[in-house]
Parts: C-alpha cells; sequence; structure tokens
C-alpha cells in the first residue's frame, strides 16, 4: 500500500509539472517563436526547414547552407549587423 501512495504522489507532482510548469510551455508553444530571420541574408526562415545552429547559447537559422556556412567563417561579424533576431 505505500508504494501506490508514493507513486500516487510522484503521479501528482509530475501532473502539476507538466501542467503549471516548465511543461507547460512545450504544450502551449511558448518556448518557440514561429519567425525566425537569417542573420546572413535577412530572409524570413520556417523553423521546420532550412538550418539551424545553436551561438552563444541562441539558435540561428539560416536558408541555405550558403547562409550557414558565411556565418561559420565570422559570425560577430553578421550579429553586428543587428540580424540576430529569431
Amino acid at each position: 500500500m505505500s508504494g501506490l501512495l508514493t507513486f500516487l504522489l510522484f503521479a501528482g507532482l509530475f501532473y502539476v509539472m507538466m501542467r503549471f510548469g516548465c511543461g507547460a510551455h512545450m504544450t502551449h508553444g511558448h518556448g518557440d517563436k514561429t519567425d525566425h530571420k537569417d542573420p546572413v541574408c535577412g530572409m524570413q526562415v520556417d523553423p521546420q526547414q532550412g538550418y539551424g545552429k545553436v551561438f552563444q547559447g541562441r539558435l540561428y537559422r539560416f536558408c541555405s547552407k550558403d547562409c550557414l556556412e558565411k556565418f561559420d567563417q565570422d559570425p560577430e561579424q553578421y550579429l553586428k549587423k543587428g540580424g540576430d533576431e529569431s
């Protein structure tokens, strides 16, 4: 009986965390913006398409491999342009 009560306690805690805690952002889509701007060419990129790269803890989306390679060569150049909005 003690095992059942422990299981129910953890199940309840899990439910509360997924409903109101960090899990709520995953289910309601608060963690992902739908529009991403390529920092190299400025083109809007669909999050399900193109290329992605994490740089300094932030995800950047690219429309093509060419833009990704240009960014890899000198990321600071493209971030200084003000194209770091994602």
